[in-house]
């Protein structure tokens, strides 16, 4: 599944272990916001990861799930990239 994260952290450090946490399962688009392909497994262990350093009364991280449809309709203007497509694999 695509999910589109977007996050705002005040706190520097905080931040900083956010945006770690999510180079490990997406590509970041913008400062703040990350394209994930994720299975559901995957995007279970990070919202537990996510919720092991958010801060609730000070931090906001959305989790945005894309239909493969709507991924295909995003656009892009200027240096932004369309979102990579997953990988296809057969097997046979």
């Amino acid at each position: 599944m695509f999910i589109l994260v977007s996050y705002d952290i005040p706190d520097n450090k905080r931040r900083t272990k956010i945006a770690k946490i999510m180079e490990d399962y997406g590509e970041r688009v913008q400062y703040s916001v990350f394209e994930c392909e994720l299975t559901a497994k995957q995007q279970a262990k990070l919202l537990k990861e996510l919720q092991g350093v958010l801060v609730e009364r000070e931090d906001s991280i959305r989790l945005y799930r894309l239909c493969a449809g709507c991924v295909k309709e995003v656009k892009t203007l200027g240096q932004a990239k369309p979102p990579a497509e997953a990988p296809v694999v057969i097997i046979v």
